[in-house]
């Protein structure tokens, strides 16, 4: 009888177990996860007068991971493992409300199935800088190199979502996943995007309001007074990123306050990030276009105000695999200056620490992000944009050759279809090219291929004017699904062809031009007639790229008296052919003689060493 109720009993106790006890829910490493909070108490401006945060434990991690209000009660932490293990966490918020503070949770974190990491390579983790400091890899180690498109707007109704999974044709009716499925099957990995243009009323069709001749007058007067603000149309299905009316006085209902944050925007955004990420690509997201500051300097508290937001963008966008950027600096006029935004960067830095997952950060930033927050600054990846022509590739070099290196790429080169048709912001460029011509793809060739042998070892990003451009323009001839076929945009793909060539080794390259002679001529203003080789430390590898009219050349600084395998590359389809019968020999001095090149267009070239020459 009494084993009867011994069992009787040990029943009820695994029946307890059971029942009360629950397994700490599953996640794979490097996935975002969210937690949600809701308040208990009320609040006048949430966005500004609450903190959020939990204190985020696992295997080798133990760090503070702030939050952002979602709008109503409701506030989120999102959290990433970036090690297989147990994970634990625990909330507190500013307020010591009960709703946000002394919760606690915990999760397992596995890891990825190699078959898994194949299917979407963001699974072996953030992105991060090679050993050497030059290239990019994943955090395992695997390279990455990034080909990237220019999609400022994306988080607007100009790239439609639709909740379906139906596949549209590039054209009137495509949307968001069409685009995202389009270049992901040319190779694509990367998308520049700006979080929010905090945009002035220029184009309120969306809202069912429209300007009239006066009003728009009265707008371009404030833009002459105080700077211009964002002209981008970025409303989307939760309306825009700050609410009206603003503070700017006279133009309240033209400028947002941009103290006062429209959580149901970025929740649109989020969904599009989440799928980039889901189909391998890697959001480069910029918080806010530099013409927005101005006004945002003037009316509001600076760097206050600013970093408020930019640690809000942090903490919505950190816990995904993105690299991040406190500012699209694309030119230095009508901006505040670039130190202004460090006051402001290293203002969330003061009170909220340093980004707790490690994302890379970095600028669109004309020149360079170098040039214009030097050698040591809060940039872990360089870039350099808006400058068009091949005599500024060189700014890649520049940054290549500093005593603290990091990786660099052009993140903003020369637009396809950039000619004559930007009367909207006085801009009349007259070197380009018609998009998809011949002319402007070569053009295009030449930034992704003179940019990745000056030192943008860490990728290239491609621009179309058709794909971002402002909503207040003139309508253009071309629509931006015609842009997105542009052959210009198909031969980005081929620039990895060429850099992976050589495997890991693309990494090592040191960007040489003056390897080859002659490799420049007087026209600094233009896409012809210039050439741009790099070489590995032990003079086995080179790689060389000739723009259209270039003449006959030699390449020096080879092993001396030695055997090259050498062949050409065509960029316009990622092919390669002998260069004669495939060898070419250096003198006794490493000089190597090139024949002329094919056809007389754009060619790469790779010379792989095979031994010395024989009888030497």
């Amino acid at each position: 009888m009494r084993s009867l109720k011994m069992l009787f009993l040990v029943w009820i106790i695994f029946i307890f177990y059971s029942v009360t006890s629950v397994a700490a829910p599953t996640v794979h490493v490097w996935e975002m996860k969210e937690l949600t909070f809701t308040a208990k108490n009320s609040y006048k401006n949430a966005y500004t007068d609450v903190d959020v945060w939990v204190e985020l434990a696992g295997p080798g991690f133990n760090k503070r991971v702030y939050g952002f209000w979602d709008g109503g009660q409701t506030f989120r932490v999102r959290v990433v493992a970036n090690q297989p293990g147990e994970w634990s966490w625990k909330s507190g918020s500013s307020t010591n409300d009960t709703g946000l503070t002394g919760k606690t949770g915990t999760f397992t974190a596995i890891e990825w199935t190699e078959k898994e990491k194949n299917e979407n390579p963001l699974r072996r983790g953030f992105i991060k800088a090679s050993d050497n400091q030059h290239a990019l890899n994943h955090a395992d180690g695997t390279p990455f190199f990034a080909i990237g498109d220019t999609w400022y707007p994306m988080g607007a109704n100009r790239f439609k979502w639709y909740n379906d999974e139906k596949e549209r044709p590039i054209g009137p009716k495509a949307g968001f996943k069409d685009y995202v499925r389009y270049r992901k099957a040319q190779g694509y990995n990367w998308i520049n995007v700006i979080a929010a243009f905090p945009n002035w009323k220029t184009d309120d069709k969306s809202h069912h309001m429209v300007l009239n001749d006066e009003a728009k007058t009265t707008l371009r007067s404030a833009w002459l007074e105080y700077g211009a603000a964002s002209a981008k149309n970025m409303d989307n299905e939760g309306g825009r990123p700050f609410f009206f009316p603003g503070k700017v006085p006279g133009y309240e209902n033209y400028y947002p306050d941009m103290d006062r944050l429209n959580p149901e925007y970025f929740k649109y955004l989020d969904r599009k990030i989440a799928y980039l990420n889901a189909n391998g690509f890697v959001p480069f997201i910029e918080a806010s276009r530099r013409d927005a500051s101005m006004l945002w300097h003037k009316f509001h508290a600076w760097p206050e105000s600013y970093s408020r937001y930019l640690q809000y963008f942090f903490a919505r966008y950190q816990a995904y695999n993105t690299i991040l950027s406190p500012v699209h600096l694309d030119i230095i006029d009508k901006t505040v200056s670039p130190d202004d935004y460090v006051l402001a960067i290293e203002d969330v830095k003061k009170k909220y620490g340093p980004l707790p997952f490690g994302n890379l950060m970095s600028s669109n930033s004309n020149p360079s992000t170098y040039v214009n927050w030097g050698e040591d600054s809060w940039v872990t990846l360089h870039q350099t944009g808006n400058m068009r022509e091949h005599n500024n590739y060189w700014y890649l070099t520049e940054i290549y050759n500093s005593k603290n290196p990091k990786p660099a790429l052009n993140g903003e080169p020369y637009y396809a279809g950039y000619k004559d048709n930007r009367g909207a912001e006085g801009v009349n460029y007259k070197l380009g090219a018609e998009g998809g011509t011949e002319k402007d793809n070569a053009i295009v060739r030449s930034s992704m291929y003179g940019c990745f042998l000056s030192g943008g070892l860490g990728g290239h990003v491609y621009g179309a004017e058709g794909i971002w451009g402002s909503d207040i323009e003139p309508a253009a001839p071309t629509k931006m699904w015609d842009a997105f076929k542009w052959g210009s945009g198909a031969q980005m793909q081929h620039l990895r062809t060429f850099a992976l060539s050589i495997g890991n080794r693309y990494q090592e390259l040191v960007p040489l031009a003056d390897l080859v002679s002659p490799n420049k001529n007087y026209d600094i203003l233009s896409y012809v007639g210039w050439a741009y080789c790099a070489r590995t430390p032990d003079k086995n590898i080179f790689l060389a790229y000739f723009e259209p009219g270039c003449p006959k050349a030699e390449i020096r600084g080879a092993k001396l008296n030695s055997v090259y395998q050498a062949q050409w590359f065509d960029p316009r389809n990622g092919t390669w052919t002998n260069v004669g019968e495939g060898k070419l020999t250096s003198s006794k001095i490493g000089v190597i003689r090139l024949p002329e090149l094919p056809q007389g267009l754009d060619w790469g070239l790779k010379l792989v060493y095979v031994g010395p020459q024989e009888n030497k």
